[in-house]
């Protein structure tokens, strides 16, 4: 399956095309920090970006050696704390010249603190690489602090500031892209909630950052065939069954059902060789470097497990030297003993045991714990139809009798109760009592239902009196919808589904997805989805490079979490429509980080432990501490009543106090902001600062020195 290009090999680049172009063969040290490591890390090896004349990586916060015969580049975060230990190696001349990358746009006053320092920078430029691809179509900024921050009252003044720093990392996945989309946003039609108007605001936030990045670059966006992309910006509220429900396709599935630490990389933690002398632990990756995972991850379960049987039994076939005939291979608890008999084949064997054992652990619970029965139910409430494409009959009594079923957790108890509320658009508080004591819940998870309302629904309906329910987003499309009993489990689609696919067919509503800057032609999109379906090529040609690199692409923003059947949907969209479609969002979320983050919308700010109320980061105590001075060889002792030498002043740390942070005002598009891209002179070209490191190291004695230095880091890597 050819997905065209990916978000990780394009921040890959970005970040070797830079360092290529500072070393121009000549060696260098690299320094980062926690930050740019990071997010260096996962995108690229160590081994390619040393292979490219780097002789040393260093972190910024460590300490580190003095090393004035080599240029230094720095790729920094642009922070305050990053500032002062970069100004702490500037006053010490850690390096003969430095050159600085940051990932994001310093603010202007950050800028100012750096021209002290003038003279030592050879270079200057910002990369917009500041987000973390996951996969190749899946970009996370890893951040559910959103959540809180968009959707509890008690976040209201921090809104502003941070929709300015979300709008900059958005605006540098289209800048990697090289693409300068129409931008659209959800503006939900009879909303009352607060955050209603939140994509509204970012996605003007947005279409600044991209328009002052464009005046300050005019070759942007790079020429191309290519028609222009489209990045729609929505939020959580747009569907909130989605984080709610079973959803059984294999990644989602075990996400939801498996302890999986959701770390930049996700990893799954399992014994290899379980049952051998050789057994180990080990936090299995799950990327998109493991085949075996990409190509099953958006498959339903049942067909994955049907392709890692069938694959192994192929393998059986191709090998029939290790396996004895009589072997049973049509269970995943016999296919994992004969894997542990095999070391002639690790890698494989390792793969196939990880996905083997997640596959087994998560069907052990789909029929422990009732999942089945709670799916069904689920769907019903979800696509407002029963099995038969027919509206429900009490559905109720099905709900109860599930929530009275021992095997049934305590969250899949809460996740039935939520789903019931949003299907009937509300229920008398009494009626939420009622399930929840029912259920053997604590009384404090009705907060969480109530919660629901700040997200845009509507969980609590007045004793009397009658309320339309507000039509569906996208009204159901019952058409072809006749399907095997095994997916009658899978009927509900996430509402970015029907999106996307409007978006594609050059329909979606523009009173619900306006343009920040509407066209000329309010029909422009739909003429030339017809042009395209016109011209697309037959599914055959899909190995064709050229057909690959002149897809449309389509970036989807989700503030507040998005779910991993929304990713499963971009990547199926892609296939279907011939297009590249990223999901970018803050996090990834599961039902029970949902449910949990509904819950805390009603608790003491001060309970949040968000990042914008701890504490500001600061400069380790070491950059501040002085070298002692060298010692002197002793003096003839002078005689007695002679002058007495003074001991050197001592010099006062750099950096000193910071100013104060302003007080974010009422929101305004053009009210500055130190994340935008073009407010300052941080993203000038190289060639615009003085080089005053001296020549390229002509001095004889200078060029061993160097030499000798590149050999013994080396020397100690090895």
């Amino acid at each position: 399956m050819d997905h065209g290009i990916s978000i990780i090999k394009e921040q890959q680049k970005a970040i070797i095309d830079t360092i290529k172009n500072i070393t121009r063969g000549d060696w260098k040290i690299l320094v980062l920090d926690q930050q740019s490591k990071a997010l260096i890390d996962n995108a690229v090896k160590e081994d390619d970006i040393l292979n490219h004349n780097i002789a040393n990586i260093e972190l910024i916060e460590e300490r580190r050696e003095m090393n004035q015969t080599m240029d230094a580049i720095y790729i920094l975060s642009p922070l305050p704390h990053i500032v002062e230990c970069l100004l702490a190696d500037f006053e010490r001349r850690r390096y003969k010249r430095s050159f600085l990358v940051w990932i994001g746009v310093p603010s202007p006053d950050l800028n100012r603190r750096l021209q002290v320092a003038r003279q030592q920078i050879a270079g200057f430029e910002s990369l917009f690489i500041d987000f973390i691809p996951q996969e190749s179509h899946l970009v996370t900024f890893r951040d559910p602090w959103a959540f809180p921050i968009f959707y509890h009252p008690a976040c209201n003044n921090l809104v502003a500031g941070y929709m300015r720093e979300l709008a900059a990392k958005i605006a540098a996945v289209c800048i990697t892209l090289g693409e300068m989309p129409k931008v659209r946003f959800y503006s939900p039609k009879t909303a009352t909630h607060e955050a209603s108007v939140l994509c509204s605001h970012l996605a003007r936030f947005v279409q600044k950052e991209l328009d002052d990045f464009r005046e300050w670059d005019p070759n942007f966006p790079p020429q191309s065939s290519r028609p222009q992309g489209i990045l729609l910006i929505t939020d959580r509220s747009m569907d909130l069954m989605a984080p709610i429900l079973h959803e059984f396709t294999y990644q989602a599935m075990a996400h939801d059902l498996l302890p999986i630490k959701d770390s930049i990389k996700p990893t799954f933690h399992m014994t290899i060789n379980e049952g051998t002398p050789n057994a180990e632990e080990k936090d299995a990756e799950l990327s998109d470097k493991d085949k075996v995972w990409v190509e099953n991850r958006h498959r339903h379960m049942k067909d994955t497990i049907d392709k890692l049987m069938g694959d192994f039994q192929k393998f059986l076939d191709q090998n029939p030297n290790f396996t004895d005939k009589n072997q049973d291979t049509t269970s995943l608890n016999a296919i994992k003993d004969m894997l542990a008999g095999l070391p002639q084949f690790q890698e494989m064997k390792e793969a196939y045991s990880l996905h083997l054992t997640m596959a087994q652990e998560a069907m052990n619970i789909f029929q422990k714990h009732k999942l089945p029965d709670i799916a069904s139910v689920e769907q019903t409430m979800a696509t407002g139809l029963d099995e038969d494409f027919k509206k429900p009959k009490n559905i109720l009594d099905q709900v109860v009798r599930l929530l009275d079923d021992k095997g049934v957790t305590p969250l899949d108890r809460l996740r039935l109760i939520a789903a019931y509320i949003l299907y009937r658009d509300g229920v008398i508080l009494e009626d939420i009592k009622r399930l929840l004591a029912h259920s053997s819940l604590p009384v404090a998870d009705m907060q969480k239902m109530i919660n629901l309302e700040l997200l845009g629904a509507q969980p609590v309906r007045p004793l009397k009196g009658f309320r339309t329910p507000p039509p569906p987003l996208f009204p159901p499309n019952t058409k072809n919808l006749a399907q095997s009993e095994e997916y009658a489990l899978s009927r509900f689609e996430p509402a970015l589904k029907h999106m996307l696919e409007d978006a594609c067919r050059g329909v979606l509503d523009q009173t619900v997805f306006p343009y920040t800057i509407p066209p000329a032609d309010p029909n422009e999109d739909a003429l030339a989805a017809q042009g395209s379906l016109r011209s697309a090529a037959p599914r055959w040609a899909s190995a064709n490079r050229r057909q690959v690199e002149n897809r449309q692409r389509i970036i989807v923003f989700v503030a507040g979490g998005a779910t991993y059947s929304e990713s499963r949907v971009c990547y199926e969209i892609s296939e279907k429509q011939n297009k590249d479609v990223f999901l970018v969002t803050t996090h990834m979320t599961t039902p029970s980080l949902f449910l949990r983050q509904v819950g805390d919308l009603s608790v003491d700010r001060r309970r949040l432990d968000l990042p914008q109320d701890r504490p500001k980061p600061k400069a380790p105590a070491h950059i501040f501490e002085r070298p002692a001075p060298p010692q002197q060889a002793p003096r003839p002792m002078a005689p007695p009543g002679g002058p007495q030498q003074r001991p050197p002043p001592r010099v006062a740390p750099p950096g000193g106090s910071q100013p104060p942070t302003k007080a974010l005002g009422a929101m305004t598009i053009s009210g500055g902001g130190g994340s935008s891209i073009s407010s300052s002179s941080s993203s000038r070209p190289q060639d615009e600062w003085p080089s005053t490191g001296g020549s390229d190291g002509k001095a004889g004695k200078l060029t061993k020195e160097k030499e000798k230095k590149k050999r013994n880091i080396f020397g100690i890597k090895k």
